[in-house]
């Protein structure tokens, strides 16, 4: 543990991001399944639902949570799966 104050105002200040951090991840991860589950399945609102999804992640790689190429790569690979299921439909 830290023995200097402002280290452990640091350590309490990543702490918050960190938590943050990781809601922003686990809403990613919730919002990319639900899109491809709705495209698999033929869902009529799969254009809002993937429309939602890469929104977050525009948000996510704003904010700084992860990378502007890691979420252009992410959105790419997304888009491209729900294509192929709907094509496949």
């Amino acid at each position: 543990m830290a023995n200097i104050k402002s280290q452990m105002k640091r350590n309490r200040q990543n702490e918050k991001a960190r938590l943050r951090n990781k809601a922003v991840r686990s809403e990613l991860k919730t919002r990319t399944k639900r899109a491809l589950a709705a495209a698999e399945s033929g869902a009529d609102n799969t254009t809002e639902v993937a429309r939602e999804a890469v929104k977050r992640i525009d948000t996510a790689a704003t904010k700084g949570v992860i990378h502007k190429n890691t979420a252009a790569r992410r959105k790419s690979r997304l888009m491209k799966r729900i294509n192929a299921a709907q094509s496949a439909d």
